[in-house]
């Protein structure tokens, strides 16, 4: 198997994680100071949200220069210097490559908007407006508002799917292409143990652009229902995967949201073009057609499980799975999966057992080890995320109240993965002496790095013995996945199997005493439980436990 098969991948926010310049904002140092912290949590690879030079009009992933690092986060030396003190830890650094679009700021499209006729004029997807002056198709962009921006200087309109100040670029074009290439490499040359693909889904166009049906009184459509996993991508993911990925020992991990677990096996395996892919069939459990934060669909355990359980499946002879509940993009895992009063400790261990125990390379996200939860601010004016922001202005402009709109902000905000990282009960949590670029989480003097490893029933400690049993069980890495009472309603339980010993996984997650047929465990022993006194065909509230004959 891989080394990056076998590891445990930590996705860290450096905004904030660790601030050592007082400038409120996280930077490469301060993770430097960190490395023993996350070498104690087991972490083979850190996976850093974009650190290149960048206007931070969407904290980063606007890059103005890929093969630069931001003054905030300090120089490429400080990058130099991380990648070497994470290698003498058994640790690899994993680059974010945000590949769809760059900055309005960067050279490229300063070049590309000043005519119609110079070097770079089609690196980007322009088009004309149409008779009357409006944009080209009606089309949404994902952070709301229409997804083209007029320019005065080309009289022409450009593509975004997301930010205006985030233009997409026209990958038809083999010169764009080789100059991501080439970006890529350089990360290779300096020391990159691999890449995660941002919104990899959204770089092939249609042949023809043409109006959707619209979604919303606004008459718009989304963009993501217009461009998403266009036909042909996969030729040029297969491009890239020669010229980046083949004869270096590195793995690739793409964001593809679209791709469908049933997808997976021509994304990932011998005939894929990355080693791992991030499908959100379980993250969007509530999405069951179109994913706006409105007018999300209830859920059920079992569509969970279902969603789960395909995407084991699916990879279970070609390809690997990188298992995740969390990242910058998301809410909070124990807001998310568990209903409000829910036993906070309990459920995040939950998740934690299943995040280690299904099989795959899992992916902790920044504070999900300390059992971080969502914020809740009163007014659009305390969040910083421009989605967050976006989509409140189109819900009021379609009609829902302040209270609606805040409500569906406090519980999908990206914002809530990003308050900063909460390392003790002093001021800003530890994090910065300075003024936090975000609020720190009202709830950091209980719910923190210092505090909890004096506790031996944290969050923080369960994680570290989770990553210590994931190393110690060679079935939890190799083992065959089998899902049991798929319809259950309030259980989810599953088998890993390797070299004639099994491993039963079971997770309560209501909050009432549940039995279960105790003779799928008969012969095993308890390897760990999140509750005292765990008792084989008995799960008490919210038990999270795991068994090995």
């Amino acid at each position: 198997m891989k080394w990056w098969q076998k590891m445990i991948a930590y996705e860290l926010y450096p905004k904030s994680f660790n601030d050592t310049t007082n400038s409120g904002t996280g930077d490469l140092q301060g993770i430097i100071d960190k490395l023993d912290y996350l070498k104690a949590l087991n972490i083979g690879a850190i996976w850093l949200t974009p650190v290149c030079r960048s206007p931070m009009v969407d904290n980063g992933y606007d890059i103005a220069d890929y093969c630069d690092i931001d003054p905030s986060y300090g120089t490429m030396n400080d990058m130099k210097t991380l990648m070497a003190e994470a290698k003498k830890r058994g640790i690899r650094i994993v680059i974010d490559l945000v590949f769809n679009h760059t900055s309005e700021q960067n050279p490229w499209f300063l070049e590309s908007a000043s005519s119609r006729d110079n070097d770079k004029s089609d690196w980007y997807i322009w088009r004309d407006a149409r008779e009357d002056g409006t944009p080209p198709t009606n089309w949404r962009g994902i952070f709301g508002g229409s997804a083209w921006t007029w320019n005065d200087t080309r009289q022409q309109y450009y593509l975004h799917t997301f930010a205006k100040q985030q233009p997409d670029l026209n990958w038809a074009n083999p010169e764009v292409r080789q100059a991501l290439y080439d970006a890529a490499n350089f990360w290779i040359d300096l020391g990159a143990g691999g890449f995660r693909i941002d919104a990899i889904t959204y770089i092939k166009k249609p042949d023809v652009f043409k109006d959707g049906t619209p979604d919303a009184p606004d008459g718009m459509v989304g963009i993501h229902d217009m461009i998403a996993n266009t036909e042909g991508i996969l030729d040029y993911l297969h491009e890239f995967k020669r010229a980046v990925r083949d004869g270096h020992d590195i793995f690739t991990v793409g964001e593809a949201n679209g791709v469908s677990a049933e997808e997976l096996p021509d994304w990932v395996g011998d005939n894929g073009v990355f080693d791992m892919l991030f499908e959100f069939s379980h993250i969007n459990v509530e999405f069951k057609s179109v994913e706006n934060w409105m007018t999300p669909d209830d859920w059920t355990l079992p569509d969970l499980k279902r969603a789960l359980t395909q995407s084991q499946k699916n990879t279970k002879d070609n390809g690997w799975y990188p298992i995740f509940f969390e990242n910058h993009d998301r809410p909070r895992a124990i807001n998310h999966f568990y209903k409000e009063g829910a036993n906070r400790l309990l459920a995040g261990k939950a998740i934690g057992l299943i995040l280690y125990t299904l099989r795959g390379t899992p992916f902790l996200y920044q504070g999900e080890e300390l059992g971080m939860v969502n914020v809740a601010w009163d007014d659009i004016a305390d969040y910083n995320d421009i989605s967050s922001i976006g989509q409140y202005k189109q819900a009021i402009e379609t009609g829902y109240s302040h209270e609606e709109a805040m409500a569906a902000v406090h519980r999908f905000s990206r914002d809530s993965a990003r308050t900063p990282m909460q390392w003790d009960t002093t001021v800003n949590a530890g994090f910065t002496t300075g003024q936090p670029w975000l609020p720190v989480n009202d709830d950091y003097e209980t719910y923190n790095v210092e505090s909890e490893l004096k506790d031996p029933d944290s969050m923080l400690n369960w994680f570290i013995k989770l990553g210590q049993i994931r190393q110690e069980y060679d079935i939890l890495i190799k083992g065959d996945y089998q899902e049991l009472w798929p319809d259950d309603e309030a259980i989810y339980a599953y088998t890993r199997q390797y070299d004639d010993h099994q491993a039963t996984i079971l997770v309560n997650f209501s909050g009432e005493t549940l039995d279960y047929d105790p003779s799928i465990i008969t012969e095993a022993n308890c390897i760990i439980s999140n509750v005292n006194n765990s008792t084989k065909g008995m799960l008490q509230p919210y038990e999270a436990v795991f068994y090995l004959d």
